[in-house]
């Protein structure tokens, strides 16, 4: 092999090498910017009671299943920009109905209360102060 072919290999094998080393600086910055997850956001407690509702039958409701809303039990929206990940339950009772809906959000039979409250992780765990 001669010395012109050799630099040319040599070249070409630099300009890969160079070329990887920048893929994976380039692949290490795109992926340290995004922040991956497969755990869902837990929604915060904004009360450790239900609240008592009056349901028009045939009406569709939101409950809120991210704690954030200002108009509790139901949603307001502010899981767009508080809880991303986090969407309201939405339900339409079939008759007039009178009903306890989970304030702690995390009942097991949404959007109603079935006591998970009492419950010693709900008890001892900081009330959500709505601002």
């Amino acid at each position: 092999m001669t010395i012109g072919k050799l630099n040319n290999l040599v070249a070409k094998l630099d300009h890969r090498w160079i070329s990887s080393i920048l893929k994976q600086a380039l692949m290490t910055t795109m992926v340290s910017k995004v922040h991956l997850s497969t755990i869902p956001p837990k929604p915060v407690i904004p009360s450790k009671k239900p609240f008592k509702v009056d349901l028009v039958g045939g009406k569709r409701y939101s409950w809120c299943t991210c704690g954030h809303s200002k108009k509790q039990p139901f949603c307001d929206g502010t899981h767009k920009t508080k809880a991303q990940g986090l969407s309201p339950l939405r339900f339409v009772p079939e008759k007039d109905t009178t009903v306890w809906l989970c304030g702690c959000k995390y009942t097991n039979n949404r959007p109603y209360c079935d006591g998970t409250h009492k419950q010693d992780f709900i008890i001892s765990a900081p009330l959500h102060e709505l601002n």
